[in-house]
C-alpha cells in the first residue's frame, strides 16, 4: 500500500513554535510514525510543482492523508479535481484537523463545513463512541490531549455515515471530531486533532488512529463502476 501524506507546509515556515515541534514538518512527522508501520510513504507540499499531486504520484496513491489551514484556497482546482476523481474511484481519504476547511473536503461533503473554535489550550478528551471500529482499535475509552485547539458544534457537515469519536473540551465543548464516509468507492475519515502549536502528532494514540484510519479506508479491489447510456445485458424480446 502506498501512502502519500499531502500538507500545505506554511506554519513550518513561518512560524518558530511550529518548526520546533515539526522540525521536519507536519508532512515528515506523520509520514514517520507510518513508515515504522511498513507503509511505503510519500509525501507532497503545496509550493511544489503541481502542489506535488501529480497525474503519476495519485494514480500510485492508495490513501491520502490531507493538512491544510493557513492556504486552502491556493490549492489549484484542476488538482481538487483530480483527487476528487481518484476518491470516487477507490482512493482512501484521511482528512486532519483544519483540513475541514480544504476545497476537497468542502466539494465531497457539499456543505460548508463551518465550526466553532477557540485557541485557549483547552483540555481535550477524545471519547470512543464506536469500540467495535476498526479506527479505534488498541485505544482505551478515551484519548486524553492536555492542550488543543477547541472546536465545536455544531460542525456543517452530512451525517456520518459512522461516529467513531466525539471530543469534549474543557470549556464545555463537544464535537464529532471521528467520522467516516464513502464516495463513489472511496472511503473518507475525517480526524479532528492536530493544531499546529501542539505536538498533537507526536502523542501515540493519536498516531495509532491514523495508522488504524490508513488501513481502513485502503481501496478495496473492485473495478469503478461504469455510467451512461448502457446495452441490455439480456435480449429484449419484440412484442
Amino acid at each position: 500500500m502506498k501512502v502519500t501524506v499531502w500538507n500545505e507546509n506554511r506554519h513550518e515556515q513561518k512560524n518558530p513554535v511550529v518548526a520546533d515541534i515539526y522540525p521536519e514538518g507536519i508532512h515528515g512527522a506523520i509520514a514517520s510514525f507510518l513508515r515504522a508501520e511498513g507503509l511505503e510513504v510519500g509525501t507532497a507540499t503545496l509550493d511544489e510543482e503541481n502542489h506535488g499531486l501529480t497525474d503519476e504520484v495519485l494514480d500510485q496513491t492508495d490513501v491520502l492523508v490531507w493538512w491544510g489551514h493557513l492556504a486552502h484556497d491556493e490549492v489549484a482546482d484542476e488538482v481538487v479535481e483530480k483527487v476528487h476523481k481518484r476518491v470516487l474511484q477507490g482512493m482512501g481519504l484521511i482528512i486532519l484537523h483544519s483540513g475541514h476547511f480544504s476545497k476537497i473536503f468542502k466539494k465531497l461533503m457539499g456543505t460548508s463545513c463551518d465550526l466553532k473554535w477557540r485557541e485557549a489550550d483547552d483540555r481535550e478528551r477524545l471519547w470512543v463512541v464506536d469500540p467495535s471500529h476498526p479506527i479505534a482499535e488498541g485505544i482505551g475509552q478515551y484519548i486524553e490531549l492536555q492542550k488543543e485547539e477547541m472546536y465545536g458544534e455544531h460542525f456543517d457537515i452530512p451525517a456520518p455515515d459512522e461516529l467513531v469519536f466525539v471530543s469534549w473540551f474543557e470549556g464545555g465543548e463537544v464535537f464529532r471530531s471521528g467520522c467516516t464516509y464513502r464516495r463513489g468507492n472511496g472511503r473518507i475519515f475525517y480526524f479532528r486533532p492536530g493544531h499546529e502549536t501542539y505536538p498533537t502528532y507526536h502523542n501515540k494514540e493519536v498516531q495509532q488512529v491514523i495508522s488504524n484510519a490508513v488501513n481502513y479506508v485502503s481501496p478495496v479491489n473492485r473495478d469503478y463502476p461504469t455510467y451512461g447510456n448502457h446495452k441490455p445485458i439480456e435480449k429484449i424480446s419484440e412484442k
